[in-house]
């Protein structure tokens, strides 16, 4: 969402930060719970801070909305950045897919997170810019993580992929697309099934790219 350039800068300092900050926790919690159409009074209301502060910080609904979904998106990823310095010491490649697509479904199936990305797709027509963003700050980026992680394998000789794009998309069809379809409609896989799915899934990879095929 771009910024109006003729709003003035957004405030600055240790007190205006714990402001900003306390909004867009508050702004989580009630986009989360009454959706993307609830007043920015209310917003400021939970935050503890007047509806002229939040605006202050940020100039629209839709903006804070993309900060919110930002900061979601940026909590995956640092666990997935973790994830990545844990695998480097995994010696067994069935070890290190497994620990990945634990992850990566638990970073996806966060509840906030997942209603957050329900929010974006429910209100798509009315805001593609919002889509745009989710799509850069979250999809893009978990799909570069993950090829980046792939590509440590493979230079480890655990994995023999020939295409990183199609095997990104084929290890988060196998383990994690089916938590999204199921969280779009409000249900959750059970626990068993969950694991299953991942076990399963990461033998499928394997019988593809693993270093025995």
């Amino acid at each position: 969402m771009a910024k109006d350039s003729s709003r003035p800068p957004a405030p600055t300092g240790k007190r205006a930060e714990r402001n900003r900050q306390a909004i867009v926790a508050a702004a989580r919690e009630v986009f989360v719970r009454d959706g993307f159409d609830t007043g920015m009074d209310v917003i400021a209301a939970a935050a503890g801070v007047s509806k002229v502060t939040v605006y202050n910080h940020f100039g629209s609904k839709e903006e804070l909305f993309t900060e919110v979904m930002g900061q979601a998106m940026d909590e995956a990823h640092a666990s997935v950045a973790e994830l990545r310095a844990r695998v480097a010491e995994i010696a067994e490649v069935r070890e290190a897919l497994t620990r990945t697509a634990r992850v990566q479904v638990a970073a996806a199936t966060d509840p906030s997170r997942l209603a957050l990305r329900n929010l974006v797709t429910s209100e798509l027509r009315r805001f593609p810019e919002l889509a745009r963003s989710y799509q850069r700050r979250g999809p893009a980026r978990s799909g570069a993580d993950l090829a980046e992680l792939l590509k440590d394998l493979c230079g480890r000789g655990l994995l023999t992929i020939p295409d990183l794009d199609v095997a990104v998309i084929q290890f988060f069809a196998l383990t994690v697309y089916p938590h999204l379809i199921v969280g779009s409609i409000g249900a959750e896989l059970p626990r068993p099934l969950a694991d299953r799915l991942i076990t399963d899934g990461v033998e499928t990879f394997l019988s593809r790219y693993g270093p025995d095929r």
